[in-house]
């Protein structure tokens, strides 16, 4: 068991072996504002269920206000400030919280190694990164490459106790600028070949701990059925190639699931089985969010269009504060957080005591 909070270095490891060993996956929420960030919270609370918080360089950047001109400086900004608002409230919240940033193409290598200095910093000052890990999304350069760019910063990050994810093969679809529509997408490059993910295997895990976005069919946001084929089987056919090749335990790799929104129950749970302890759920959570607002608007057309009722005289104060139909966003996202520690068969699985 685990103190509540954020969990780096080896209380991470023993997070993410916990999930395998008993059958589960962490819901990896994707958030942009303090208010996403305590509505993933508190979803997972009340599912007892750990969780993983990360930001994409788009979060990052919105965290921070999009008033900061400089885009380089506001992704990074934001990035250490949701990660301090997430150090503080986590503990509170009594379940273990990871911290993570998503997809970063080549262009957003400069981003992921700010935020290392922050956690450098952090670590030299209090023996713990801010950052529970960072991720690579080099899916899109040739293979060598994208291998090479992930053992200089895996090499960085195991100094100080952090983790890096990888990506092999293509998720179909964006997200916050990284990645390519589905229909333009090589099929093959859908589908992740397990002799890549020994590549990857012997490269990195004799520098640190590292996790795999492999490619299975999945695709970022939802599309109409039949666009894509989920073929969960390549995670078992991978597992089992580096198993055999260095004789390991029976789940050598730590995978994790992008494009999780909009998956059956069937398929989260197949993906689960084959050594998937993370899955990244955005586009749900997002519309989860924002279909409060719709909701509430309607229920109070004019409080959003006077401050008084034209009629009565009354104030609509009480109904136009912020505070009021941000809460309703909140509740319908930690509902759908919710859903996610169910569906990953994570809920009364928190590893956290008090």
């Amino acid at each position: 068991m685990l103190k509540p909070g954020v969990v780096t270095g080896e209380d991470y490891l023993t997070l993410v072996r916990n999930c395998k060993e008993q059958g589960y996956a962490l819901p990896a929420i994707n958030v942009a504002s303090t208010n996403t960030v305590n509505a993933a919270l508190e979803g997972a609370m009340l599912k007892k269920s750990d969780i993983i918080i990360q930001l994409s360089n788009g979060g990052a950047q919105f965290f921070a206000g999009k008033g900061i001109k400089d885009t380089h400086a506001a992704r990074v900004i934001g990035a250490v400030s949701a990660a301090r608002h997430v150090h503080t409230v986590a503990k509170e919240y009594g379940i273990c919280v990871v911290l993570h940033t998503d997809h970063a193409n080549k262009g957003l290598i400069p981003w992921v190694e700010s935020m290392i200095e922050a956690s450098e910093e952090e670590f030299a000052a209090t023996g713990h990164p801010l950052f529970s890990s960072h991720m690579l999304d080099l899916s899109e350069e040739p293979i060598e490459e994208n291998l090479g760019h992930c053992e200089r910063i895996l090499t960085r990050l195991a100094k100080i106790d952090m983790s890096l994810e990888i990506e092999l093969g293509v998720t179909g679809g964006e997200e916050d600028g990284v990645g390519t529509d589905v229909d333009l997408v090589d099929n093959n490059k859908l589908y992740t070949q397990p002799s890549e993910v020994l590549q990857a295997y012997d490269r990195l895990s004799p520098i640190g701990h590292f996790s795999v976005a492999a490619a299975f069919g999945n695709v970022h946001g939802v599309y109409k059925p039949g666009n894509v084929q989920l073929r969960p089987e390549i995670l078992q056919q991978s597992q089992a190639h580096v198993r055999n090749i260095h004789d390991t335990g029976e789940k050598p790799l730590d995978f994790v699931f992008h494009g999780g929104s909009g998956s059956s129950p069937d398929e989260i749970k197949e993906a689960v089985s084959y050594g998937v302890f993370k899955m990244n759920v955005d586009t749900d959570t997002q519309f989860a969010f924002s279909k409060a607002v719709g909701s509430y608007v309607e229920a109070h057309p004019a409080a959003f269009k006077y401050q008084i009722d034209p009629d009565t005289g009354t104030p609509f104060k009480k109904l136009y504060d912020p505070r009021a139909w941000l809460r309703a966003c909140e509740t319908s996202m930690a509902e759908r957080v919710q859903q996610a520690c169910d569906e990953l068969g994570a809920s009364g699985k928190s590893i956290a005591t008090a």
